[in-house]
C-alpha cells in the first residue's frame, strides 16, 4: 500500500492484478485498484475531479481526466473515509499509475489538488 497526505486529506491506494484476457487479437492484463480518501483536516471538502497518468511498459502513457470518482463527487466532513474501487488494462504485466484529485474546501470555497501517490501495477508471475 502507498500512502500521502496533502493539507489533512490523506489517500492511500492498494492494487491487485485481476489477470489476462484477449481483447482485439491482443493480450491485456487486468489491475483493480482501491482508493480510500482519509479527511483529517478541520474542514469539510469535496472531490470534484480526477486526474490519471496511466504508465505501461510497453505503451506511451494515457492521460485520463473526468468529474469525481465512479460517477460521484462524495463529501467528506473532518474525520470521514471515502472508499472506492476502479480498475485499468495494460498491454503489458508492469505499469504504475499516479494523479490527483481536485477538490473543493467548503469553508474557504478554494479549490485544491490531492496527490494521488505513484503506485505500481505488476502481474506477479512476471516478476522475478
Amino acid at each position: 500500500m502507498v500512502t500521502q497526505i496533502t493539507r489533512g486529506i490523506k489517500i492511500s491506494v492498494m492494487t491487485a492484478f485481476e489477470g489476462t484476457y484477449f481483447k482485439n487479437h491482443k493480450m491485456h492484463f487486468a489491475f483493480s485498484y482501491h482508493i480510500t480518501i482519509e479527511n483529517h483536516s478541520k474542514d469539510s471538502v469535496q472531490l470534484m475531479a480526477r486526474h490519471w497518468e496511466i504508465f505501461d511498459a510497453l505503451n506511451e502513457m494515457e492521460t485520463v481526466d473526468g468529474e469525481g470518482v465512479i460517477g460521484k463527487k462524495p463529501v467528506l466532513k473532518p474525520g470521514e473515509t471515502h472508499t472506492y474501487s476502479s480498475g485499468c488494462l495494460l498491454c503489458s504485466p508492469h505499469g504504475s499509475m499516479k494523479g490527483h484529485f481536485e477538490m473543493i474546501n467548503f469553508t474557504s470555497t478554494r479549490s485544491f489538488k490531492v496527490i494521488v501517490p505513484t503506485f505500481k501495477l505488476n502481474a506477479p508471475f512476471a516478476l522475478n
